[in-house]
């Protein structure tokens, strides 16, 4: 299976933001900076995970993206629904059923073993990413991630992210 590249930014610009300080947001910009996107490319991503519920948009100067929930409730599973819908990986087409040869209906009344044996590894896929939350993620690169990667990573969050102004309402 083979998912979108899509689906490796979404992860990557989530997990980047649960670094962004309460209430902050950061530009879709900066994001596609951080991980040599196209702007344009990354921000329909962003839009579907908004749409999903995942991230928030917040309009205007100081505006930007940031986590609609925490992080410990976000799944992987839930990035993955949002960039590539819901519809499983494996569609079959019955295409048993097109050879030259055409047989009625009544030929095909058990389930196609191919499509069952697909749709049981899809319910096994979507169970494990159900299980890996964003926090999970996190704290593993927190844990092992080299040092290196860390201390530039949380130095391009500090340099990017856009604080509250003072006297806005607080929301998260």
């Amino acid at each position: 299976m083979k998912l979108g590249e899509g689906v490796e930014a979404a992860i990557h610009c989530v997990a980047t933001l649960s670094s962004v300080e309460a209430n902050s947001t950061m530009p879709g910009a900066a994001l596609a900076e951080a991980f040599g996107l196209s702007p344009s490319y990354l921000l329909k991503h962003l839009n579907m995970l908004s749409a999903a519920g995942i991230l928030e948009s917040v309009p205007g100067p100081s505006g930007g993206y940031r986590l609609a929930k925490a992080a410990d409730s976000i799944t992987l599973l839930d990035v993955v629904l949002a960039i590539e819908g819901r519809q499983p990986a494996f569609r079959c087409g019955e295409i048993r059923r097109n050879g030259p040869v055409k047989l009625d209906g009544s030929a095909y009344v058990k389930p196609c073993g191919i499509n069952a044996a697909m749709l049981k590894a899809e319910r096994a896929y979507r169970a494990a990413l159900a299980e890996t939350r964003l926090s999970d993620i996190v704290a593993t690169f927190n844990r092992e991630g080299d040092p290196r990667s860390l201390a530039a990573s949380c130095a391009f969050v500090e340099r990017h992210q856009r604080p509250r102004k003072p006297g806005s309402p607080k929301q998260i």
